[in-house]
């Protein structure tokens, strides 16, 4: 009986010690992406990392854009990486380098409504989550808008490493039982 138990220990503290590794951030925390909260503020002692999701929660006179440095500073739309407008929108943050965000709404940005979100490596993944690319490398697809439901498309979902030691652990722990 002692094994079981020390089993289920162990079970119980890798699962938490590994979900714990991706933050999940709320922009804005309660306030949301809104024109009234002071975004540099609030990502200010935030260390965002490879792994790491944003979510928006914002109304419908609200959008979210993923944009360049240059149109960052400039709060230009036309020529966005991805855009949004389905609330609440959830961001992976698959890649490091600084991530910028506005909102696409005429003068909302130069209202405030944007945000910069600085990603270092996760030390796992060398800086960055594989996705889809061509034989030399190069990624030639957009990513794809998270729907309105803040879930990941079904075609871009993979095995999360939580529920890998999870199910390694379940096994581990029932062939303990079978050999007992």
């Amino acid at each position: 009986m002692r094994i079981y138990t020390i089993g289920l220990v162990l079970l119980v503290l890798v699962t938490c010690g590994i979900s714990c590794l991706a933050e999940v951030y709320t922009v804005g925390d309660k306030a949301g992406w809104s024109l009234s909260v002071d975004y540099s503020t609030w990502a200010t002692g935030k260390t965002f990392k490879v792994g790491d999701s944003l979510v928006f929660n914002y109304g419908s006179s609200h959008t979210v854009a993923e944009v360049s440095s240059d149109d960052y500073d400039k709060c230009n739309v036309a020529n966005t990486i991805t855009s949004y407008t389905s609330s609440p929108t959830t961001i992976a943050l698959n890649k490091t380098g600084t991530h910028y965000f506005v909102c696409g709404v005429m003068g909302h940005c130069s209202g405030g409504m944007k945000v910069s979100v600085p990603v270092t490596g996760d030390g796992d993944s060398g800086g960055t989550i594989p996705s889809p690319s061509g034989s030399d490398g190069s990624s030639s697809a957009k990513p794809t808008p998270t729907p309105s439901t803040g879930k990941v498309p079904a075609s871009s979902a993979t095995i999360s490493p939580v529920v890998t030691v999870w199910w390694i652990s379940l096994v581990s722990l029932v062939l303990m039982f079978v050999r007992a």
